[in-house]
């Protein structure tokens, strides 16, 4: 394959993986319709930064770690599990009933960029994907570096478009989705999806 059919067939894959509905699919419209886009689009950097981070893993032999490593894989693999259970019950047992101007967009804070990266950098299928998934679009020869940060960079401007989208969507019906009764009803979902996420990760297998 020639450079551009690998980009493009790069492009494609990633599409696919991006529009696959997933914990950050869940996480970013539950942050947009409860939080405000402001705080939706931190976690969307977030989740995109732990990309980045999970490349450097790969691009620098640490991905290949866990993709050998059942030890370290298992260790990641709780870790993340916890990680997600902690979020998902603290939404369960703790909904919120109302915002405050303060908690939308008027107050700028990191705490749901650390969240969406940690819920990504946490997941260690994402390393084991980038391991068996980016090398098969490198061309011989090339700089496995360059290369496996262009590919990554590729994946992350689709998430932030896509999430864009998602929270784009959100807006028009942003006064109905912040009333009492649905800002719980949300909370309480999307707890449960990270709750299920998490059980599922940490019964995953290689």
């Amino acid at each position: 394959m020639s450079i551009a059919d690998n980009l493009l067939a790069f492009t494609f894959a990633a599409t696919l993986l991006t529009l696959t509905p997933g914990l950050d699919t869940a996480l970013i419209l539950r942050t947009a319709t409860v939080e405000g886009r402001q705080q939706a689009f931190r976690a969307a950097l977030g989740i995109n930064a732990g990309c980045f981070l999970w490349g450097a893993a790969v691009a620098f032999g640490l991905g290949a770690l866990i993709a050998v490593s059942e030890l370290a894989f298992n260790v990641l693999k709780y870790c993340g599990a916890a990680y997600l259970a902690w979020l998902g019950l603290n939404m369960l047992l703790r909904p919120r009933r109302s915002l405050s101007p303060l908690e939308t967009d008027a107050k700028p804070t990191a705490n749901w960029f650390l969240k969406g990266m940690m819920g990504n950098v946490l997941n260690p299928k994402i390393g084991i994907f980038y391991v068996s998934f980016l090398p098969q679009f490198i061309p011989h020869g090339q700089s496995l570096i360059a290369w496996t940060f262009g590919l990554v960079s590729i994946h992350v401007v689709l998430g932030l478009i896509w999430s864009l989208t998602l929270i784009r969507a959100t807006q028009p019906l942003a006064l109905v989705l912040r009333r009492e009764k649905v800002i719980k009803w949300m909370d309480r979902t999307t707890g449960m999806i990270f709750v299920l996420f998490a059980a599922r990760l940490a019964f995953s297998k290689r």
